[in-house]
């Protein structure tokens, strides 16, 4: 728990900063902060597993990896907001401040063990990227895409908090531990509340994941924030409601999987055709960033469709492998929309020409994501599909192989605009925070894709 008091500590001084106009201490303060949330969660990973605060929150092995994932993503989407704000920028301590406060949320949300604290944990995250989504004010798509996720955050919010109250009523206790004894003391016998409750949580978190047929805010909301926070509502927010969705699911619910399992296999077959269909016919780079991110939504609902002990292992590796790559992604498109102010495909040809290491980069990431042998993409799809074979969910596969070639269709169109469409361009400036975010992610994403045993043990 001090890794939380310590990070939001860390946002509230980060305020200060802003008042005190230090803008240029805003971000080495804030990447001291992470780190040492990082050092305290190592020292904590030794320490005894026990519920903190009555039963509140549970840091076990499962919390702290997908917790120092959540970190090290924010350490390296902070890492890009280097020179991302220009020199008139206004609100710049409000954007790390909330970003802390959000992953604050985010950590709350990888760790609770009871259900007030999934919600509060929901919201904290929520909220901040409210704000964020439209702290441009000036810009109408980020305004827009502000107002479409508070309205549809508020609608899926009052989904979860209702489940939350259903069951609660049948079970008579937020602690999962004591719903887990509800529904297995005796299955046949649990009370029509509760099987209520869990089709509204599996809507609620639905929304939160971006889960066709609730899936329609995310593109737009995406499209119409800035990159900066996209990357983190994309990467550092998907994992942590992935984190919480396994977590409730498999620690309270698998005696009832007969009632939701059909549910959740349809909506997941929906979302890999919705995600990659829609993909397919983009023309603008990070729209169909914002689509494939549903459709690999589709393929991390895997985990919990055959849920298992080998659960928590493929979706953490899967949203480090999807995660670090789309951090490459937007990374090299701030770049480019800076340079062109554009952000489509043709926005991108022939930079292999003027800037080679940042299209190889770039390649690695569409890569991993298309799920490419050699790259961590491919080692969370062979997770995520070796674990569905083993519940013989065949048909399952054959579909999600047909939308992995579809991924691979739209994913080389970048490649093939930096490559094979000759521009006459100018080099673009990477400067040394880029570069960093660049290598890291990419020596990554290989390291786990060709050794993914040394991650694999961990949760």
């Amino acid at each position: 728990m001090s890794a939380i008091i310590t990070l939001s500590l860390l946002a509230i001084l980060v305020l200060y900063l802003g008042l005190f106009k230090a803008r240029n201490a805003l971000l080495p303060v804030s990447l001291l902060g992470l780190v040492s949330t990082l050092v305290l969660f190592v020292i904590q990973w030794e320490g005894q597993a026990v519920p903190l605060y009555s039963g509140m929150v549970l840091f076990d092995h499962y919390a702290i990896a997908f917790s120092v994932l959540c970190v090290l993503l924010t350490i390296l989407v902070l890492l890009l907001s280097k020179n991302y704000f220009d020199a008139g920028s206004t609100h710049i301590a409000e954007y790390y401040a909330l970003i802390l406060f959000s992953l604050t949320g985010a950590l709350l949300v990888t760790s609770f063990h009871n259900l007030a604290m999934l919600f509060i944990g929901i919201e904290i995250m929520s909220v901040a990227l409210y704000i964020l989504a439209g702290i441009r004010k000036k810009d109408f798509a980020s305004n827009e895409a502000a107002l479409k996720y508070f309205l549809m955050g508020a609608f899926s919010t009052g989904f979860l908090l209702f489940g939350v109250a259903l069951l609660y009523g049948a079970s008579g206790s937020f602690d999962l531990a004591e719903i887990k004894d509800y529904v297995v003391s005796n299955p046949q016998a649990v009370s029509p509340l509760f099987y209520g409750g869990i089709l509204l949580l599996l809507v609620g978190l639905a929304f939160k994941v971006g889960a066709a047929p609730f899936h329609f805010w995310a593109p737009d909301v995406y499209d119409g924030a800035p990159i900066l926070i996209t990357t983190f509502m994309i990467t550092v927010v998907k994992t942590a409601a992935f984190a919480g969705f396994l977590r409730l699911f498999y620690f309270c619910f698998v005696p009832l999987q007969d009632f939701w399992m059909p549910a959740l296999l349809v909506m997941t077959v929906v979302t890999l055709f919705i995600g990659n269909i829609t993909a397919l016919v983009q023309s603008s780079f990070k729209r169909m960033l914002a689509y494939s991110s549903i459709s690999h939504a589709g393929y991390m609902l895997f985990a919990i469709v055959a849920v298992g002990p080998s659960s928590s292992e493929a979706v953490l590796i899967y949203a480090a492998a999807y995660s670090l790559a789309s951090v490459v992604a937007f990374g090299t498109l701030i770049l480019v929309k800076r340079a062109t102010g554009s952000d489509h495909f043709e926005a991108f040809n022939g930079l292999a020409k003027k800037n080679p290491y940042l299209s190889l980069a770039l390649t690695v990431a569409m890569l991993s994501l298309a799920g490419i042998p050699l790259t961590a993409g491919f080692i969370g799809k062979f997770m995520m599909f070796s674990g569905v074979l083993a519940d013989y969910q065949i048909l399952l596969v054959v579909l999600a192989v047909l939308n992995a070639a579809i991924g691979i269709f739209y994913y080389f169109r970048v490649i093939v605009a930096m490559y094979f469409r000759p521009l006459d361009r100018d080099q673009l400036v990477v400067n040394g925070y880029y570069k960093t975010v660049l290598v890291v992610a990419i020596l990554a994403t290989l390291l786990l894709g060709i050794y993914p045993a040394w991650i694999t043990g961990l949760v």
